[in-house]
């Protein structure tokens, strides 16, 4: 599960945590949590994810997904575009069943991160993911208007690689080593000085698609359960490490063992016509489209659902069945 960052607080609140871990351990299972947990990543403000969710209270432990340095993984041979290789996470790759326990919400790249992007991100290394959001910027890296740039510094303080910084010019600079495009620093430029060049949302939907095949692919097809958290819906993800209010009234929580069916699913329940009052921020205004995050985003959500769907992944048919 992605345990969110910083000030965050809309992640999978712990009590549900409790809840899935308890029911495991009756059904005579054993388990761990993990995520990319980066000793030296620091947070902001200094709050980890062990500060929200705490071993102790959840009675289990939290690993990193592909060790403390990040070095623990199996490389698996792809090939699409500039993307060669997905470093499958170690501790991932070892267990025997996998539970993605996700928080469905909105994602300025991918419109929207839901199961799909939970394994795609968060069960590969940080060069993965790195590699993942190159394929947005097809290369090119963020281009900077000196011209509106009032040098706030906010950019620089919001990222969390310290990829970025102005130059003892006053230039605006960019590491391509440490940058993984994605994107803090041109969404909190206030003066929209910041941007990223030959944006292709399409080659990041298929590039999360391939990640996920490939983690899917160390696991028995029964050995995999999809849970989508839909409730704190908001329009960016929890790695921001802050929160938005809500863009809806929440849902609910969908289980299933197809990720194609519950990714469908958890988009088709969210309508754009329940969209609570006054829940974008400042500044922010809704485009064309006919999903509310293709509204927010400008960009259609149920393409990264098609990518999964044509590797033969799931099925987009469903019915949904409630229960007590």
């Amino acid at each position: 599960m992605h345990l969110g960052r910083g000030l965050g607080y809309t992640t999978i609140h712990p009590l549900f945590v409790k809840i899935l871990i308890k029911k495991i351990r009756e059904a005579g299972g054993e388990l761990f949590i993990t995520d990319v947990l980066l000793p030296h990543q620091k947070d902001f403000g200094g709050i980890t994810a062990k500060d929200r969710y705490s071993e102790d209270i959840l009675d289990a432990p939290i690993y990193p997904v592909a060790g403390v340095f990040d070095k623990y993984y199996y490389s698996k041979k792809v090939g699409f575009k500039s993307l060669k290789e997905i470093q499958v996470a170690g501790h991932i790759h070892d267990a025997e069943v996998l539970i993605n326990f996700s928080h469905f919400k909105g994602h300025g790249m991918s419109s929207f991160g839901g199961a799909i992007k939970n394994i795609a991100m968060g069960c590969v290394t940080a060069k993965t993911r790195q590699d993942l959001h190159f394929l947005h910027s097809t290369g090119s890296g963020i281009a900077w208007d000196e011209d509106l740039c009032n040098r706030c510094n906010k950019c620089v303080e919001e990222c969390r690689y310290k990829a970025n910084k102005f130059n003892d010019n006053g230039k605006y600079e960019v590491s391509i080593h440490d940058c993984t495009y994605c994107q803090h620093c041109v969404e909190i430029c206030p003066s929209n000085a910041l941007s990223l060049e030959a944006k292709n949302y399409l080659d990041f939907q298929e590039g999360l698609a391939i990640a996920t095949e490939e983690v899917l692919k160390t696991f028995m097809p029964d050995r995999v359960l999809y849970i989508n958290v839909l409730m704190n819906i908001t329009l960016m993800c929890d790695c921001w490490g802050m929160s938005t209010q809500s863009l809806i009234p929440d849902i609910g929580i969908l289980a299933s063992d197809d990720i194609v069916a519950i990714e469908k699913a958890s988009l088709d329940l969210i309508k754009p016509d329940i969209i609570l009052p006054n829940s974008l921020p400042k500044g922010k205004v809704l485009v064309e489209g006919k999903h509310l995050f293709e509204k927010v985003w400008g960009k259609n959500p149920y393409e990264q659902i098609n990518c999964v769907a044509r590797k033969g992944l799931g099925n987009t048919s469903y019915k949904i069945e409630e229960i007590n």
